[in-house]
């Protein structure tokens, strides 16, 4: 079974909006929310056009979602509907060559305190990963993003303002995402933003086509738990279990850099896999 599925539980609220126009700000905050908690767990629906943004009316949108991965297997997403569309613009959410590979993202939507020392575990593990920065992070943390580059790794376009770009139309889709590599270029003189990860996961044909257009790869992920509410601790234990749990070859970790389980469990979660017999990689070494 999928890890989540709420097509139907988004179908049914929408009609109670429908019905009651009047839902006022608690029932904005709770769609939000819903969204939110649904899309970051890993689910799929479609949004109809009298849901969506003006310009777009009747194009299909999804949120990234899969079977997990189970016994060293890659995750499935034969079922979501989506696969030819993902194959066709060439995005990538896990490496098929079969190789003992792995690729470690982190979603950089806010500083929470913990990226410095997820850095200096990179650093020390010899480790490179690909950072997803919003427009927010870069103007609030310029000196991290500025680190992130000097180190070595990837610093990758999450949107400038955090929207459901499914709800935009492709020119301001366009104009988002000019605006955070801008503010990365800002920061990091010359800097070539290769790769490109829909903010919230969700996406249609016309967000995976500007990326593209813009000569950004989209990359989604095939591995990723609960991580980015920050009031949830388990503990560092947990993260390793949960990278654990699902891992395979050629898997693209998703992590967010505002979980303090991630902090505290990253130096084990490489050495752990690393035991395994597998290889970190940057994105741009994909099937090498």
């Amino acid at each position: 079974m999928r890890e989540h599925a709420h097509s139907e539980l988004l179908r049914k609220r929408r009609g109670k909006e429908n019905c009651k126009p009047r839902a006022g700000a608690i029932g904005v905050f709770l769609l939000a929310f819903v969204l939110a908690w649904f899309s970051s767990a890993g689910a799929v629906f479609a949004l109809s056009s009298e849901t969506r943004g003006e310009g777009d009316p009747g194009v299909e949108a999804f949120s990234w979602g899969f079977k997990k991965a189970k016994g060293g297997n890659p995750p499935s997403i034969d079922e979501e509907g989506f696969r030819d569309l993902v194959e066709r613009f060439g995005a990538r959410f896990y490496d098929p060559s079969g190789k003992k590979v792995v690729y470690l993202t982190f979603d950089n939507g806010y500083e929470n305190g913990y990226t410095a020392r997820i850095l200096d575990v990179l650093r020390e593990k010899d480790v490179p990963a690909a950072f997803f920065v919003t427009g927010h992070y870069v103007k609030s943390q310029p000196e991290l993003v500025r680190r992130m580059a000097q180190e070595g790794h990837i610093v990758g376009n999450h949107s400038y303002r955090h929207p459901d770009m499914s709800r935009m139309s492709a020119a301001e889709i366009r104009a988002d995402l000019e605006k955070l590599n801008a503010a990365v270029r800002e920061v990091v003189p010359g800097a070539e933003i290769r790769f490109f990860r829909p903010p919230r996961g969700i996406f249609d044909e016309k967000t995976l086509a500007t990326a593209r257009d813009l000569g950004m790869t989209t990359v989604f992920w095939s591995i990723a738990y609960k991580d980015w509410d920050p009031k949830v601790v388990h503990g560092g234990d947990h993260a390793v279990r949960q990278v654990l749990e699902q891992l395979h070859p050629g898997a693209v970790i998703l992590l967010h850099s505002v979980s303090r389980d991630n902090a505290e469990g990253l130096p084990r979660i490489i050495d752990a896999v690393r035991a395994q017999g597998y290889t970190f990689r940057s994105l741009d070494e994909w099937g090498k």
